[in-house]
């Protein structure tokens, strides 16, 4: 009888450590929020530094739209890139977005995109390859005032990334 309980308060601590682990709590979502056009300017090169090409790219302006959010991307940031031999650029953007109230918005977006190394030097030159070719997604943290942004704050989002010659399009997620 001793060993039944244990063994039954053994079988309820797995259940409820698997309940407290989320293997029961429902997998999040996705739920497209906007979409930004980032243009760029011409990258700055600085030249080989601990295994990575780093380089800047700046940002010129662009433009946001979509059903959570619109505006404009200011220009002023940029994005900093570490390309690695093998395929793998980590990204860290900082720029400011301004809502069509006017309202000034900083993000810091922080991926990776993933390519061939033929894929990653025609990025790296800025000719145009197909999406499909390679991985980029990003973590996004916007920094909002108080109002009516202000839920910006209150949410994580995943971004994926499409890079052209002369801009890179972002789609923003809510997980849900």
């Amino acid at each position: 009888m001793r060993l039944m309980r244990g063994a039954g308060a053994a079988v309820l601590a797995a259940s409820v450590a698997g309940s407290a682990m989320g293997q029961s709590a429902p997998a999040p979502t996705l739920t497209y929020a906007f979409s930004a056009r980032i243009d760029v300017a011409a990258p700055v090169e600085q030249g080989t530094i601990d295994g990575g090409r780093k380089r800047f790219i700046p940002i010129t302006g662009g433009s946001v739209s979509g059903p959570r959010f619109s505006g404009t991307v200011m220009s002023g940031g940029g994005d900093w890139q570490t390309i690695y031999p093998g395929g793998l650029t980590k990204l860290h953007a900082q720029y400011f977005l301004k809502a069509s109230d006017g309202t000034v918005i900083g993000i810091t977006n922080d991926g990776v995109r993933v390519a061939s190394a033929e894929v990653t030097a025609k990025i790296a030159r800025g000719e145009a390859v197909d999406p499909g070719s390679y991985y980029f997604r990003a973590t996004p943290v916007f920094d909002p005032p108080p109002g009516a942004h202000a839920w910006l704050r209150t949410k994580t989002f995943v971004g994926r990334g499409v890079r052209q010659p002369d801009h890179v399009i972002v789609d923003f997620y809510i997980v849900e």
